[in-house]
């Protein structure tokens, strides 16, 4: 049977991108399809978010050849800082001098934009975009995509990365734990007189934490951070009609004045929250990714850096069982995949998810207690350790493109 592509790859954002250059770097051949207008996604205007981007993940990128997107854009993240409220007794995550940093803040805009230029460059890559999915048929033989133009293409496994309301994992029939948070995420962008020296600090309030976010100064010099604000969902309408003066009052009076004088400097997004996870990442072949296969609680800003790790795991066995000459989409490569990645993600879902529900409590015993654990955190190297080599997306086996290898 003749096929099209070693894979097809139903979405185009950040996953699915990264993925299809992933693979083209070990010369295993994609066709990526997505609804969008993918120059849309890269413009400022189309999605305020900033990722921190793990420094696995960030070697990961640099492997690819995409370092110079972190080198130009990002802000490393050389501490971060977590409280209960704005106690002074905080746990202290650093770096150290001459360490890869914690992570790395960036635009996603500008993460879409150098994936998007890196995969047309890419002869191994095939991109359709807009394009609509007419139909998806698996069976023992070939996946056969439809496309709503009448154009076909077969190829021995599909890849969902089409996002937390995945059409394709939907189809498919997969399970899903799921459940929405009584919060919403309040993100913007503010300058402000006190430098933020590459600090990252995570305030958690019983409302929902709030989050600040080192990012590279403005045009003009003057220090930015990200903000994430968890606000209760009730208070979505009113958040999204705030103004900048009020936004930055609002910032300022949880933060003790710690950034100096705040300007508001983009449009606040507010985004309601919620926990899925499937449960399983495959059927017959076809594979998910990314926001399709779990999705968590901003709380410690490991969502995309998730995603990041399962295109890493997802390339290698992918890659070696191409060079195998192996079925692609067969049951033991698909589950070779899933087993690298169900424990990490797992255990992600469940610490994010208990986090947010621990700090929630309100009280002054619970708050008490929560000081407590961090305390006893910062005073435990090897539980501190633990928590570092999380955030940095280190733990476990690790797949050769979070080392910065190529496979």
């Amino acid at each position: 049977m003749t096929m099209d592509a070693d894979v097809i790859i139903i979405g185009g954002g950040l996953v699915g991108a990264t993925l299809a250059l992933a693979l083209a770097r070990h010369e295993v051949m994609s066709i990526v399809v997505d609804a969008q207008d993918l120059d849309a996604t890269t413009l400022p205007a189309f999605d305020g978010r900033a990722t921190a981007v793990a420094s696995a993940s960030a070697r990961m990128l640099q492997a690819l050849g995409l370092g110079d997107i972190l080198d130009t854009h990002g802000c490393p993240i050389r501490e971060i800082r977590v409280t209960d409220a704005a106690h002074p007794q905080f746990l202290h995550f650093d770096a150290g001098e001459g360490n890869d940093p914690l992570g790395t803040m960036v635009e996603n805009r500008w993460l879409r934009t150098g994936l998007l230029r890196a995969v047309r460059q890419c002869p191994e890559v095939t991109l359709l975009a807009p394009v609509t999915v007419a139909s998806l048929a698996r069976d023992d033989h070939a996946a056969t995509l439809v496309l709503a133009d009448g154009r076909r293409f077969k190829a021995p496994l599909v890849v969902a990365c089409d996002g937390r309301r995945s059409a394709t994992r939907d189809a498919a029939g997969i399970p899903l734990s799921t459940w929405q948070y009584d919060h919403a995420a309040l993100i913007t962008m503010v300058a402000h007189t006190v430098p933020h020296e590459n600090i990252a600090c995570e305030l958690f309030y019983p409302s929902g934490p709030l989050a600040l976010l080192p990012m590279r100064d403005t045009d003009d010099g003057r220090p930015r951070t990200a903000i994430v604000w968890t606000i209760d969902r009730t208070h979505m309408a009113a958040a999204k009609k705030l103004g900048r003066k009020q936004l930055a009052a609002e910032i300022a009076a949880r933060i003790d004045g710690t950034m100096g004088e705040i300007e508001v400097i983009a449009p606040q997004a507010v985004w309601p929250l919620g926990y899925h996870h499937a449960a399983r990442y495959t059927d017959t072949r076809l594979l998910l990714l990314g926001d399709a296969a779990h999705g968590i609680h901003p709380i410690a800003g490991q969502g995309l850096n998730m995603g990041f790790r399962d295109v890493a795991a997802a390339a290698e066995v992918l890659t070696n069982a191409a060079r195998s000459g192996l079925d692609l989409g067969s049951p033991d490569v698909l589950a070779q995949i899933s087993a690298w990645r169900r424990f990490d993600n797992s255990l992600v879902c469940a610490v994010t998810d208990g986090l947010n529900r621990l700090f929630a409590i309100p009280g002054r015993t619970p708050s008490l207690v929560r000081r407590f654990g961090l305390s006893t955190v910062e005073r435990l190297p090897p539980l501190k350790r633990f928590f570092m080599n999380q955030a940095r997306g280190e733990t476990g086996k690790l797949p050769a493109l979070l080392k910065g290898e190529l496979v």
